[in-house]
């Protein structure tokens, strides 16, 4: 038998009195039991909504959303917060300054037999490594420690899924990164499910199992973080996820394009664009390459000029500008140190073909 996803999200709507278009609409998602989900998107996508909405502080319009199999709301049910089994972790901690760490993370275990709550506070601040601070006050923590401490509590009554709105946006880059590895492992130690809200691509792709990208209130795509960047199922998520340049393109057949640099090939069939039922007719395409695509060879016959570089340590990322005009970008280890301006040998190694309909007229236009 298979177990019940631990969070359902079905059709669902969220719509503000007096407003001309939902908050969210058509929303579905579903997150299995250990997994953690992230979402993404920009300011005012709808994101938070769609969180809130999961912990009860917003009224569903239409749809549903079930919890570990229980319906919380839509038809007519509206499960109280408190009663939902969520645990809630905010971006600014809404830590209690005047309890003590233990007495903070035990705020939510007061029906539990002394005995029982005092050995559930240890193995937590065993868990997020803080058990040596249990009786100092938040003040005297750093920030993310304050963070590991919020984990701590709502990880203590154990919750059927943890919700965290942009838990780490308070803290600098440095401890983001590593702060995000301690949460994933803690989560997955724990056995906790949890959907987070964030702006960070990077975030995501490090913390989760699945990620959601979202847009205008609707979710373009709910997948592994390897396929919201590979494959990703909308012009929409691959312009926003990552780095990467889209070069117009003539499909060859139903398993090649031709692009300026060369010949494409991809396992899956491709979109052609005025909806043309075989491939090999000519019809343009818009094929997505990322830097990792395009690959330094000083022995390539090919070359490009450098137009930009962005120095990352480890490597450069170059924009380089083709011979038509059109530039791509290439990731370069950092060794290889040009000029701008100056011409160096390309490869390509896409083994990942993703490619967007175009209006012919203006692909034909652009060729």
């Amino acid at each position: 038998m298979v177990n019940a996803p631990v969070l359902d999200i079905r059709e669902l709507e969220i719509r503000y009195p007096q407003a001309s278009i939902p908050v969210l609409a058509g929303l579905n998602l579903s997150l299995a039991q250990g997994d953690i989900g992230c979402v993404v998107g920009s300011s005012g996508c709808g994101k938070t909504t769609l969180l809130r909405a999961i912990a009860g502080l917003v009224p569903v319009t239409s749809g549903s959303i079930d919890i570990a199999g229980t319906r919380v709301a839509g038809g007519g049910i509206d499960v109280p917060t408190e009663k939902r089994g969520v645990g809630l972790v905010f971006q600014d901690y809404a830590l209690f300054p005047h309890l003590r760490i233990d007495e903070n993370v035990a705020f939510g275990l007061r029906a539990l037999p002394r005995g029982e709550r005092t050995a559930r506070v240890e193995k937590l601040l065993e868990l997020v490594g803080l058990r040596p601070f249990a009786r100092k006050y938040p003040h005297e923590l750093s920030g993310g420690q304050q963070q590991r401490v919020a984990l701590a509590r709502a990880l203590a009554p154990r919750p059927q899924l943890l919700l965290m709105d942009e838990p780490f946006s308070n803290l600098d880059v440095e401890l983001r990164a590593r702060l995000g590895a301690e949460v994933r492992q803690i989560l997955k130690e724990s056995g906790t499910s949890a959907i987070l809200v964030t702006h960070d691509q990077q975030e995501a792709f490090a913390i989760a199992d699945r990620v959601g990208v979202m847009h205008a209130g609707r979710l373009e795509q709910w997948d592994r973080p390897y396929d919201v960047y590979h494959r990703p199922g909308s012009r929409y998520v691959a312009d926003f996820i990552g780095q990467g340049v889209f070069l117009p393109a003539k499909v060859l057949d139903s398993r090649r394009v031709a692009i300026e640099l060369g010949v494409l090939k991809g396992d899956v069939p491709l979109p052609c664009s005025v909806g043309c039922d075989t491939c090999g007719r000519g019809c343009h395409v818009e094929v997505l390459l990322r830097p990792d695509d395009v690959v330094h060879d000083d022995a390539s016959p090919t070359t490009a000029q450098v137009v930009r570089k962005a120095f990352r340590g480890a490597d450069f990322v170059y924009t380089l500008r083709l011979d038509s005009g059109r530039e791509v970008l290439a990731l370069v280890p950092s060794h290889h140190d040009h000029d701008i301006g100056e011409r160096i040998g390309i490869r390509l190694v896409a083994d990942h073909v993703v490619t967007f309909a175009v209006d012919e007229a203006v692909a034909t236009a652009r060729l």
